[in-house]
């Protein structure tokens, strides 16, 4: 629980520190930054960096059904988060249970899987006719966090 405590809360600093991200052009980008994330992305098009406190944002696009992604990377290179826009086919079947469990009846929105080192989560838009949730859930299933919305 400790632990996704944590990981709850670097992720809710790293979106209010986003707020206060400043656009940059990729060749103010140090060159293993670059290097690193197209050898990753060979592929990612409609490329936009931000500078993020002190991490390095890329906002891209692959395939073609152009599904977004958001990835930061430390000033060594190292990937040290990666938002991926996702379907509900995607989803692991535990949490697909959990939330048909939890919330019968909603309508799933703007899903994303979230990859921090080790550690990887999902956040589900849920969105019924009297309500909308922001939730947060382990790869297991398990509910992390749940925001009205």
């Amino acid at each position: 629980m400790k632990k996704y405590m944590m990981l709850l809360t670097v992720t809710l600093l790293l979106a209010a520190n986003s707020s206060f991200a400043q656009d940059i052009p990729q060749n103010q980008v140090p060159s293993v930054i670059v290097n690193n994330f197209q050898k990753k992305f060979p592929k990612a098009y409609d490329i936009e960096w931000e500078l993020d406190g002190t991490l390095y944002k890329v906002e891209f696009e692959t395939g073609r059904i152009s599904k977004d992604h958001d990835a930061w990377y430390d000033k060594t290179g190292a990937l040290v988060r990666l938002k991926e826009e996702i379907t509900k086919e995607e989803l692991p079947q535990k949490v697909l249970e959990s939330i048909k469990q939890e919330f019968s009846g909603y309508r799933m929105d703007d899903i994303k899987r979230v990859t921090e080192g080790s550690e990887v989560y999902y956040r589900v838009d849920l969105e019924s006719f009297s309500e909308e949730w922001k939730v947060v859930y382990a790869e297991n299933g398990k509910l992390i966090s749940k925001v009205a919305d």
